[in-house]
């Protein structure tokens, strides 16, 4: 039975949302782990300071727009001779009850989480068919699976997420390419947020009584990544203390 060691040398990574919270995670896992990464976010400014932390490479793009996501790809294949991984974690909120929800915060909100996972990944499928390798890790979401008042439009993004990670691994299994989710419920700056009380109630509803740390959900992203899961494809795996059970 092999070790697991996370070792990612020789790859070449692209995560999107990077600029921080779990997206720089990912990334600075990845990095650590002798991993090439490309940090992409729309914000140019935020995306270059995080790279810079991390010695790492940084590309602003927006995740809307074809055309900057195919030249997206090129510059990091370009630059590094090819592409191994693809974290689609790039997201955007705007929450109001259904009856106050406007087309804007609907297309936008779809638009980046659902688009944008689904335009990389179809500007990266050329790559790895060359390479005959490669790997997809989407960022869905509880909600996506449950819904949330407020977030109609964020929801729906997830599940889409959802039917798109199970309809891409089916379609790229041929090629060596395998395409999995991860359902996160992590520690960000929206949690931190929360008021106390709120808190509490929220915490008393996971299983394991609290939120991961980014690095809990990095992990599992990594894992996903390794050569040692190269037999899953397909999943959408729950890392939220159990609060989905």
């Amino acid at each position: 039975m092999p070790n697991l060691t996370l070792d990612f040398a020789g790859r070449t990574v692209v995560v999107t949302g990077a600029a921080r919270g779990l997206g720089l995670e990912f990334a600075r896992l990845f990095h650590r782990s002798g991993a090439t990464v490309f940090l992409v976010d729309a914000d140019a400014d935020e995306v270059a300071l995080a790279a810079g932390e991390l010695g790492a490479a940084g590309a602003a793009c927006d995740v809307t727009s074809t055309e900057a996501v195919e030249a997206l790809v090129d510059r990091v294949v370009t630059a590094s001779g090819r592409l191994d991984i693809v974290v689609n974690n790039a997201g955007i909120l705007r929450d109001r009850r259904l009856w106050k929800m406007s087309d804007e915060d609907w297309s936008q909100v779809m638009d980046v989480h659902l688009g944008g996972t689904f335009r990389l990944t179809r500007a990266a499928v050329p790559v790895f068919r060359r390479q005959r390798y490669g790997r997809v890790i989407n960022v869905t979401s509880y909600t996506g699976l449950r819904g949330n008042i407020g977030q109609a439009n964020y929801g729906s993004a997830k599940a889409g997420i959802i039917g798109f990670t199970k309809t891409a691994a089916k379609e790229l299994a041929a090629f060596g390419v395998t395409v999995n989710a991860i359902s996160p419920n992590a520690e960000t700056r929206m949690i931190s947020s929360i008021p106390e009380e709120k808190r509490r109630e929220l915490e008393a509803a996971i299983p394991l009584g609290r939120f991961a740390a980014p690095s809990e959900i990095a992990a599992s992203t990594a894992f996903l990544a390794s050569e040692e899961a190269g037999y899953i494809t397909g999943v959408v795996l729950p890392v939220d203390g159990g609060i989905s059970i």
